[in-house]
């Protein structure tokens, strides 16, 4: 059956992101799913040494905070469904709008272009550092503003589309004639999204613990990291040459989704993304994606938003005419 006011609480959540994002000085979701992952992995690392207890306490904690999510954003739905269908709607459109991160991609981005558009390469450099784990102490402008681009269109699948996706699965599920809801699928996927980029990590001291929050994050993506590839394909009224390109250089990156939304976005936009990074003074080559047809300049890069923006207006556009249609039925 689903959610009545699911196409509605899908289509004020993106309107939401776009316009406010996440207000300032606001508690986020994310921040308390950060605060328990820090806490849950700082106690499994202190009293778990042997490889197979911290894999089994990292899938403890996955499990936990994942399901936990996801029940936390129902009840709240729930609840303020009781007082008014109306309360109900805005509150998950609400929870809805805190998974999605187009409007923070859109600041990110702006943040480090603006000094970058009056030289003021220290400034670009400093901010840049803020998201993203390459060294960004030497990156010139035109590697800053590669940095920026593989920032938006990597973020645009795990931060927008596949978040955004989740919710709209959410919106036609119900269990026992009570719909789940887009929030509580959202913010489930949100919860894997947030241990994947926490302890998600082949170093130590998280190559174990962060194992099954890395893998189940790479398999709840897959599929909107595929459909995202297929959406901007489409927007970019060249899909037969963007799929290409993607079968093409996509699967050298080693994850198994982000090599591939960078390249779409880099098809579509004529760019070439990869190269070779610094980390912690440690030289890495990423594999080349795309053709430099064109090279990265701010209008490329704001034009890489607006293929998300316009993704969004997508996705919930069928889902809108979806719910009419199984309303109708």
């Amino acid at each position: 059956m689903g959610d009545r006011w699911g196409g509605i609480v899908l289509a004020i959540a993106a309107g939401l992101d776009y316009v406010i994002g996440d207000p300032w000085n606001w508690l986020h979701p994310v921040q308390v799913m950060g605060w328990l992952i820090q806490r849950l992995s700082a106690l499994a690392l202190k009293h778990l040494a042997r490889p197979l207890a911290l894999r089994l306490a990292g899938m403890a904690i996955a499990l936990v905070l994942i399901i936990g999510s996801g029940l936390t954003g129902w009840l709240l739905v729930w609840a303020a469904h009781w007082f008014h269908p109306w309360m109900g709607a805005a509150v998950e459109s609400v929870l809805i709008a805190s998974c999605l991160a187009g409007r923070s991609l859109r600041n990110a981005a702006e943040t480090v272009l603006s000094p970058l558009a009056t030289g003021d390469l220290v400034t670009a450099r400093q901010v840049m550092a803020r998201y993203v784990g390459r060294d960004t102490a030497e990156l010139d402008g035109p590697e800053l503003r590669r940095a920026v681009m593989e920032t938006v269109t990597e973020n645009a699948t795990d931060g927008v589309m596949a978040p955004l996706f989740y919710a709209i699965v959410g919106t036609f599920l119900s269990v026992g004639g009570l719909p789940i809801g887009g929030g509580a699928i959202a913010l489930a996927y949100k919860a894997a999204s947030t241990l994947d980029s926490m302890i998600g990590y082949r170093e130590a001291p998280y190559t174990h613990l962060g194992w099954f929050s890395a893998r189940l994050e790479d398999g709840l993506t897959w599929v909107p990291c595929r459909l995202t590839v297929l959406t901007v394909a489409l927007l970019s009224r060249r899909p037969l040459m963007v799929w290409r390109l993607c079968c093409r250089d996509a699967p050298a990156d080693p994850s198994p989704n982000a090599g591939w939304s960078e390249c779409a976005y880099a098809a579509a936009l004529g760019v070439q993304l990869g190269g070779v990074n610094r980390y912690k003074g440690v030289i890495k080559h990423k594999p080349l994606l795309a053709e430099p047809l064109q090279p990265i300049t701010p209008e490329r890069i704001q034009a890489a938003l607006r293929l998300t923006r316009l993704g969004v207006l997508l996705w919930v556009a069928i889902a809108l005419i979806l719910h009419l249609v199984t309303q109708a039925s």
